[in-house]
């Protein structure tokens, strides 16, 4: 059975100034954050768990807390998560928050090709710990906070600054710490896009590109009824209806099915409710002019290669691999299947498209880059 840490659950402004003083005894914190994109239209983070040395304060994101001290404070921190992309994004989405520097354990287990790299796994590995995966998807918006959440949300952290250690061991060793350094800079830079919000054709579901007019027309419609029932019911679109769902009404209006057949669909606990203006989109859809359809950039990296082009993916993959295979790493690792295309369209862009040390690697060998 595993031990659960103390910890402290903040939900009022007075223990904050606890927090601030443990802050000012460290320049290294461990934090992870719980949120309700399982359960909302508009993700929002819902708990803030921070480790600072064997202290676990749990902060409670949705409680009236004045909280822009606690951002600016973190910000002058060295922090250490897992998985960290997402999390930075949220935050970044959240308060404009840009860490100072970062160890993604996650990345560090990735570079140590430990095959499975979720923390669960890691700490059950190493620790012997087993989390309760189910308080993944709970609701961590609902208030009180349920204890046994409380408790898996404070397991989350509170191993973290003994995994790194192990880690670093291992990526020393094998002189890995700095690609890892790099690509959590890089992890730090990519997250202040934050999440690409929907465009013109969002609504191109996958499986959209084997439509015809008529079935991307419905697609279309139905679609955007799919994002305002969602945003009115305040719940993800899939809950509302899936993919799939949608794929299915589209095909059906493209094989010229007529329209009580095309609806032949139910929508759950929520049919008699969203049906009718289902209705009105699928029909919609079946008025509208196709060719008033947003039309999708093909951009270059997805447009046909040459075949000079292709040969250079060819040799630049068998090299990646020949490396991976050498160093004990997943191929990915060192650069993906985007990555090789665009170096395949331009061998000389190594340097933009990879970090410095994947760079060095596969410039080591010049003979893909003829």
């Amino acid at each position: 059975m595993n031990s659960i840490p103390h910890y402290q659950l903040i939900t009022t402004p007075e223990p904050l100034a606890q927090l601030f003083a443990a802050f000012d005894r460290v320049e290294e914190l461990s934090i992870d954050t719980e949120a309700d994109n399982l359960f909302r239209y508009r993700t929002a983070i819902c708990l803030l768990q921070i480790k600072v040395e064997s202290e676990i304060y749990l902060v409670d994101l949705l409680a009236d807390l004045p909280l822009d001290e606690l951002w600016q404070r973190l910000a002058q921190k060295h922090l250490v998560m897992h998985g960290s992309d997402y999390d930075l994004r949220l935050l970044r989405g959240l308060c404009d928050f840009r860490p100072r520097s970062l160890f993604d354990t996650m990345f560090a287990a990735q570079l140590l090709n430990i095959p499975r790299f979720g923390l669960a796994a890691l700490l059950e590995q190493h620790f012997g710990v087993k989390l309760d995966k189910d308080h993944q998807k709970a609701n961590w918006s609902r208030r009180p906070i349920d204890p046994a959440m409380a408790d898996y949300a404070a397991m989350d952290v509170h191993y973290l600054p003994e995994l790194r250690d192990l880690l670093t061991a291992e990526l020393v060793r094998l002189g890995r710490l700095e690609w890892l350094r790099q690509k959590c800079q890089w992890q730090i830079d990519v997250a202040q896009e934050g999440f690409a919000g929907p465009d013109e054709n969002s609504w191109r579901v996958s499986g959209a590109e084997k439509l015809g007019p008529l079935g991307l027309a419905v697609l279309n419609q139905i679609w955007h009824w799919r994002e305002h029932c969602a945003e009115k019911l305040n719940t993800p679109p899939f809950k509302v209806t899936g993919n799939e769902m949608l794929m299915r009404i589209a095909r059906a209006a493209d094989d010229g099915l007529p329209l009580h057949e095309v609806l032949h669909v139910h929508l759950g606990r929520r049919h008699d409710r969203l049906f009718s203006s289902l209705n009105d989109a699928v029909r919609s859809g079946f008025s509208l002019d196709p060719n008033t359809l947003p039309r999708r950039e093909r951009r270059r990296e997805f447009s046909q290669m040459m075949p000079e082009e292709l040969s250079r993916q060819d040799r630049a993959k068998a090299y990646r691999d020949h490396l991976a295979r050498e160093l004990n790493l997943d191929p990915t690792v060192i650069a993906t299947r985007s990555q090789l295309v665009l170096l395949a369209r331009d061998p000389t862009s190594a340097d933009a498209v990879l970090l410095p040390w994947q760079a060095e690697l596969l410039k080591a060998d010049p003979r893909w880059q003829s």
